[in-house]
């Protein structure tokens, strides 16, 4: 058994964690949260006082810190005998937290892949760039390190591992389909941080195609999909985390990634793109200061935290996996709808960041138990999707499979 949390990340699905940790507490005991700005964790540690989250009377704390610190991090580790860390920071902190969980011993669990603030849409294999260099590190280290446990990557790899176990004896393409069918009444937002969000659109699109990976720019490939709920929703293709892992772990030899944006969306992305105000190089303004574009941006989007109280409509995300069963073909749509208001009303945040955020405790949950506390390192697909999936089920995000007319609860 592991306990005691430490969540790194004060942002919209930080707020989701930590209700979610705290909902759980008689099972992950202590929780503690931390960023750089001391505030934002004491908001999210009174939001949840306040919806009287905590199963069970107990710890939960807000600290500052500078996760690229290892040091620091390493002391906050000990200091609070956190025993599990969920980094739900920036993605530029991967492998700084994933360092000062290897040398205290502390599993880690992260929802998305590192990038390096001075690469811009890297080219594959994503993973391979950086932490899967550091599995025998881990292992070695006996220190469990799950890769990616938000929803896309997270939940759809688990959905992936799920149709290849039980549907399918060969699985020959999975398109996996992102729709936020939701509305924030903004005249435009991002639905995470919009310095992260921009950076996964900036540069070309990477697929994975007859086992190989094929490139092409953003929004050149769009298609209609007819989904559960949302009903006819446009989505276009693009580069995914999941994408890379999934195509070397489960050996699939068609991954592609499709998430649905709006007409009015593309159209600010692309004037925003084109003036050059997306751009992470600095420039110099006629007054002689120097100002990155894109932080600039950000500066004056609203913080996607504060699009929670507005939201309503739903998402649908899911795999659409095709192959063969039995000498004959098969198509399955494993997926999961949620709702932004519901979200909001639970937790304080909106569904986008629900979906994210509730996926990282449930493998907490995992880990604390010992049922997914590995010892090494491991993406989703690696690790036995129906505890995962059951689990889910009953912490807010149930899964449902349709095939054909049949539409039914996993």
């Amino acid at each position: 058994m592991k306990k005691n949390v430490l969540i790194i990340g004060a942002g919209g699905v930080a707020q989701v964690v930590a209700h979610k940790c705290a909902q759980n507490n008689d099972v992950l005991g202590d929780i503690h949260i931390a960023s750089r700005t001391l505030a934002k964790c004491q908001s999210i540690v009174d939001s949840v006082r306040e919806k009287k989250a905590l199963k069970t009377e107990g710890v939960i704390e807000a600290h500052q810190l500078d996760a690229m610190d290892v040091e620091a991090t390493k002391a906050l580790i000990r200091k609070t005998n956190a025993q599990i860390v969920i980094n739900v920071g920036s993605a530029f902190l991967n492998m700084s937290v994933m360092s000062a969980c290897i040398e205290t011993g502390a599993a880690y669990i992260d929802t998305a892949i590192h990038e390096d603030p001075a690469k811009v849409c890297e080219t594959p294999p994503w993973y391979a760039n950086y932490e899967w260099k550091r599995r025998e590190e881990a292992k070695k280290a006996g220190v469990t390190a799950i890769l990616g446990a938000g929803f896309d990557p997270g939940v759809v790899n688990a959905y992936a591992k799920l149709a290849y176990d039980d549907y399918f004896d060969r699985i020959d393409s999975i398109d996996i389909i992102d729709i936020n069918a939701g509305s924030h009444g903004r005249y435009f937002a991002t639905n995470f941080d919009p310095e992260i969000n921009f950076r996964e659109f900036t540069g070309r699109v990477w697929s994975w195609q007859d086992n190989k990976w094929t490139e092409n720019k953003m929004f050149e490939i769009g298609k209609e999909w007819d989904l559960p709920v949302v009903g006819k929703q446009k989505a276009y293709m693009t580069g995914h985390d999941e994408v890379h892992s999934l195509s070397q772990i489960l050996k699939v030899p068609n991954v592609r990634f499709w998430m649905g944006f709006g007409d009015h969306y593309i159209n600010v992305f692309t004037v925003l793109k084109n003036l050059g105000l997306l751009s992470e190089k600095p420039v110099k303004t006629a007054e002689g200061l120097e100002v990155v574009p894109l932080k600039v941006v950000k500066a004056v989007l609203p913080d996607p935290g504060s699009l929670a109280p507005d939201y309503t409509g739903k998402t649908c995300i899911g795999d659409l996996v095709k192959g063969v069963k039995d000498g004959k073909e098969r198509e399955v749509f494993i997926y999961n709808v949620a709702d932004h208001k519901e979200a909001f009303e639970e937790v304080g945040s909106q569904g986008i960041s629900y979906t994210a955020g509730v996926p990282a405790v449930a493998a907490a949950l995992l880990v604390a138990t010992g049922e997914w506390d590995v010892k090494k390192m491991a993406n989703i697909e690696e690790l036995p999707p129906r505890p995962f999936l059951d689990l889910l089920g009953k912490i807010g995000l149930p899964t449902r499979v349709k095939e054909g007319a049949d539409d039914r609860a996993l």
